[in-house]
């Protein structure tokens, strides 16, 4: 293709190709109204100071709305109903003409004949039903709004380890399809995956990421999760069971009812929880699946799941450096990557992060990736950026007691429990020692107490076949010309065994 100049024109209003080609000089400021992708901006000769806006109209109205719809939907006191629900003690028959019991009976056989799950009538189950109906329409629209985005992609994949598809509705149970959600416990994402459970089914930590909060991939997790439990149970119902409380507090309840394999016979042996799970399970299914004889109405998501794309990103960019690049929202982003917990995708040399978006925006970052990620380079590289560093999550830690510790609050700080410190280390109570060093599996990354092997202290030692390109790449947010004013060098000859700071200070 041939070289093309910028012609300026009213803050560029038009881009054509002119001869001979032209270098934009530092003081020049280009404003892009919209990107043509058969004029792609890769032709064009940057000097290192210039400066290219993306600015990206939208309708102001519309994108408001659009962005109080996304957080109407991800409202996180719909979490707190759904798990309320499940650890309320025994709700009451309330009245719903709507629904008598025989009808209730009907549907219950006619489902219970479509799915592997013991789908039959007890008054509990038609209390939760009748509770849900009632005291749960609004939110119960807004999950099906949900769902419409995300249930493709679980039958997808459940498709694929041969599990039926009426697991889905077990994510509306576990997190009313927020992959954001944690519970009180340290469980998080779509199929609220502890740390630890995540990490045996390769869902990684880290300062910039959660993939427990991944769709796709805790999508995965799960299958893989609920497949082994049914092999080990061989009854769908104890397989959700366990999947709530574990394997074992299923395994004791079958051996304190004398050897009983059916749920709703070892139901009063498990844990209070578990105990409501498996029925806020089939209520759940029940509803979504008589939605219309009930006058649920989904006004649909923003998104429909088969029409975005992925693409693996070759530099640090911030969701509001995609925002201006393909004009969409920093929400609408959000919604479609949320396992980047600092609304920052990291480079990461041997890690594939990938950025989501809908199929026309993926067009427009493929074609101008150069530029975008030029940009994108430019800012992140300023003194004033505060780009945090990656921070793997270690799988466990050693902590040294130090005076003022306690057990409540070193469990605070690293998101776990005092029972499960106790446990962890075979502790009969609650006294401590100065210098005393416990075992503990966090939840949560505390800044500053990184495991990662990348540095020590700040510090880099140079290996054979590095450069400082290479370098700069493995912690993000760090430029070549960080590296050379930090260590007072001017040239780019490094030697193996050299110790370079790679933090400020």
């Amino acid at each position: 293709m041939n070289a093309q100049a910028v012609k300026i024109v009213d803050s560029l209003k038009s881009i054509s190709p002119i001869s001979p080609p032209k270098s934009i000089k530092s003081q020049d400021t280009i404003i892009l109204q919209e990107f043509n992708i058969n004029n792609s901006l890769s032709n064009l000769n940057f000097s290192d100071s210039d400066s290219l806006i993306l600015d990206l109209k939208d309708q102001k109205k519309a994108k408001s709305s659009d962005s109080l719809w996304l957080k109407e939907l991800y409202d996180s006191t719909r979490f707190e109903e759904v798990f309320g629900s499940i650890n309320s003690e025994e709700i009451e028959l309330p009245e719903y003409e709507d629904l008598p019991t025989e009808l209730l009976k009907q549907r219950l056989v006619e489902l219970n004949a479509k799915t592997p799950f013991n789908v039959s009538y007890n008054p509990s189950l038609e209390r939760l039903i009748k509770h849900y109906l009632k005291t749960r329409r609004a939110s119960m629209s807004k999950l099906m709004a949900l769902s419409d985005y995300f249930f493709p992609l679980f039958e997808e994949e459940f498709d694929k380890y041969d599990l039926p598809l009426e697991i889905k509705y077990l994510a509306v149970v576990e997190s009313a399809l927020n992959p954001s959600a944690k519970s009180r416990v340290g469980a998080k994402g779509l199929w609220q995956f502890m740390f630890t459970t995540g990490k045996i089914y390769g869902l990684e930590v880290s300062s910039y990421v959660d993939e427990r909060s991944d769709p796709a991939m805790a999508t995965v997790a799960a299958a893989k999760y609920l497949s082994s439990l049914h092999k080990i149970f061989e009854d769908w119902d104890l397989a959700l069971a366990a999947y709530n409380s574990g394997p074992g507090n299923v395994s004791k309840a079958i051996r304190r009812s004398g050897g009983e394999t059916n749920y709703w016979k070892i139901r009063n042996k498990l844990p209070r929880e578990t105990a409501g799970y498996v029925p806020a399970f089939l209520a759940t299914m029940y509803i979504f699946e008589y939605a219309d004889e009930h006058g649920f109405k989904s006004n649909g998501p923003r998104f429909y799941s088969i029409a975005t794309d992925t693409i693996q990103v070759k530099r640090l960019i911030t969701f509001e450096q995609i925002s201006k690049a393909v004009n969409l929202s920093v929400e609408e982003i959000k919604f479609l990557n949320p396992s980047y917990k600092l609304e920052i995708i990291p480079y990461i040399k041997d890690k594939n992060y990938a950025l989501r978006l809908p199929i026309p925006a993926i067009g427009k970052f493929v074609a101008n990736e150069d530029v975008i990620y030029a940009l994108a380079e430019e800012e992140n590289n300023k003194e004033n950026a505060n780009i945090p560093k990656y921070i793997e999550q270690p799988d466990r830690i050693i902590y040294r007691v130090k005076s003022g510790d306690y057990l409540g609050k070193i469990a605070e700080r690293y998101g776990v429990s005092v029972s499960q410190i106790k446990r962890w280390n075979e502790l009969t109570n609650d006294n401590l020692k100065v210098g005393q060093r416990l075992t503990i599996y966090p939840t949560k990354l505390i800044a500053g107490e990184s495991t990662s092997k990348k540095g020590n202290e700040g510090l880099y030692i140079v290996k054979k076949g590095d450069s400082l390109w290479s370098i700069s790449q493995n912690f993000p947010g760090v430029s070549i010309q960080n590296i050379k004013k930090w260590n007072d060098i001017s040239s780019n000859n490094i030697k193996p065994g050299m110790k370079l700071k790679v933090s400020k200070g």
